[in-house]
C-alpha cells in the first residue's frame, strides 16, 4: 500500500513466458508492441521500419507472414532488429514452421485455423524446437462460424470461448508458452472480453482494441480500453492499432502506460490548453518540444503552463516547470523551485537544454545508485 492508496493498481497474477529475451507476464513490466506496414518480402523497408519503431521505444515488433517470400526475408529481418520480431501466421502452418526457422520469437497464430490436430503438432514442434511463444489472436471479425451460430453475433463469451478452445489445442500438445488476446473494434465488448479471459486463465493477456481507427480517433478509444483494463491490473503487453505509423503506435502507447504510472519513459508532459491569460503560445510551444524531446528516453516531468493560476502549483510537482509572465520574460522552476527567468525567443532552446542536462544528472545518479547497491 503506497502513501496514495487510490493510485495502487493490483496487477492480475499471470504466468511469465519469453518473447525472444523479452519477458512478458508475471511482474515483468508491460510492454508496448507495434506491427510493420511494409511488404515484409522488402526486408531493407521492414528493417528500417522496425528501427523507428524501437527507437520510439518498442519492446517488441510484429510483421505479417502471408507467403514465402515474406518467410524468405524474416531472417535477414531478425538479426537486424534489436528487438523480438513476431511472425504474424493466418491459415497456412508452413508459414509458421518457415517463421519459427527463420527466428522469429514468437508465432502469432489461431491453433484451429491451420488445421487438422497433425498440422498444429507441427507448429508446436517447431515452435519448441525454436523457443518460440506463440500468440493466440482472438477478433471479434473473425470468430468461427459455429461460435456465431451458437450466439448470434460476436460477444464476449463467444470471444472468451474461442480463446480456451484454442488454448486447449495448444496444451493438448504440451506447449504453455503463450499469450492471448480477444480483439474487437467495439470497446465494451473487448473490455468484456479480457475481463472474461482474465478469470478463465491465467496466461498473459495482450491487450488491444483492433481497427480502433485513425490517430486521433483510435488514440482515444484504444485509451479508453486498454486504459480501463490496465486500470484493474488486466493486461501483460499491448498494441495500439491506429491507422497511422506504427512508431505513432509506439508513442500512443507509452503515453497511456504513462498515464496510469504503469511504465515511464522518457519526457512526461503537464501543459495547460491555453487561454488569453497565456504569457506565450503553449500549444505551438508544447508541439515543438514534444517533437525535439523524442529523443529523451529518461523519465522526467516537464510542466509548460501559460500564465502563473496553476503555473506554479503544477511545477512544484515536476523536475522542470516554465510560467508564463508579462513582457515576453518568463519563469523556470527546477526541482518544484524558482530558478531564473527566460526570455520568451530563447525559450524552447532553453528548456530542451535543460531537459537534455536533467536527463545526465538522473542517469549518472541511476548508475551510482547501482554501483553501491552492487
Amino acid at each position: 500500500m503506497s502513501i496514495r492508496p487510490w493510485r495502487d493498481i493490483a496487477r492480475r497474477p499471470s504466468r511469465q513466458i519469453m518473447v525472444g529475451n523479452v519477458p512478458v507476464g508475471g511482474d515483468a513490466p508491460v510492454t508496448v508492441q507495434t506491427m510493420t506496414n511494409t511488404p515484409t518480402e522488402d526486408a531493407a523497408a521492414t528493417i528500417d521500419q522496425i528501427r523507428r519503431c524501437e527507437e520510439a521505444g518498442a519492446d517488441i515488433v510484429r510483421v505479417s507472414c502471408p507467403d514465402v517470400a515474406s518467410t524468405a526475408a524474416l531472417g535477414q529481418i531478425v538479426r537486424a532488429a534489436k528487438v523480438p520480431i513476431v511472425a504474424d501466421i493466418h491459415f497456412h502452418y508452413k508459414r509458421a514452421l518457415e517463421a519459427a526457422d527463420a527466428g522469429a520469437a514468437c508465432l502469432r497464430i489461431n491453433p484451429g485455423n491451420i488445421g487438422s490436430s497433425d498440422r498444429v503438432a507441427e507448429v508446436v514442434r517447431a515452435a519448441k524446437a525454436n523457443g518460440c511463444a506463440i500468440r493466440i489472436g482472438v477478433n471479434a471479425g473473425s470468430l468461427e462460424k459455429d461460435l456465431l451460430e451458437k450466439y448470434g453475433e460476436p460477444c464476449p463469451e463467444a470471444l472468451v470461448e474461442s480463446a480456451l478452445d484454442h488454448i486447449k489445442l495448444l496444451q493438448d500438445h504440451d506447449f504453455h508458452e503463450y499469450k492471448v488476446a480477444v480483439k474487437a473494434s467495439d470497446v465494451f465488448l473487448a473490455v468484456a472480453a479480457y475481463q472474461g479471459l482474465a478469470e478463465a486463465t491465467d496466461c498473459p493477456l495482450h491487450l488491444g482494441i483492433t481497427e480502433a481507427g485513425g490517430l486521433i480517433g483510435g488514440t482515444v478509444k484504444s485509451s479508453i480500453g486498454l486504459g480501463s483494463l490496465l486500470w484493474f491490473g488486466i493486461g501483460d503487453t499491448i498494441r495500439v492499432s491506429l491507422s497511422a505509423e506504427p512508431e505513432e503506435e509506439v508513442r500512443v502507447g507509452f503515453e497511456i502506460l504513462k498515464a496510469l504510472g504503469i511504465r515511464n519513459r522518457g519526457v512526461r508532459v503537464v501543459s495547460c490548453p491555453s487561454c488569453a491569460r497565456q504569457g506565450f503560445d503553449v500549444i505551438r510551444t508544447v508541439q515543438a518540444l514534444e517533437e525535439r524531446l523524442q529523443h529523451i528516453r529518461t523519465p522526467m516531468s516537464l510542466s509548460v503552463l501559460g500564465c502563473v493560476v496553476n503555473g506554479p502549483g503544477e511545477a512544484r510537482e515536476t523536475d522542470i516547470g516554465i510560467t508564463g509572465g508579462g513582457n515576453g520574460k518568463h519563469m523556470v522552476y527546477l526541482s518544484g523551485v524558482t530558478d531564473h527567468h527566460v526570455q520568451d525567443a530563447d525559450m524552447i532552446e532553453h528548456i530542451v537544454k535543460l531537459v537534455e542536462a536533467k536527463a545526465v544528472e538522473i542517469e549518472a545518479a541511476d548508475a551510482a545508485a547501482k554501483l553501491a547497491a552492487e
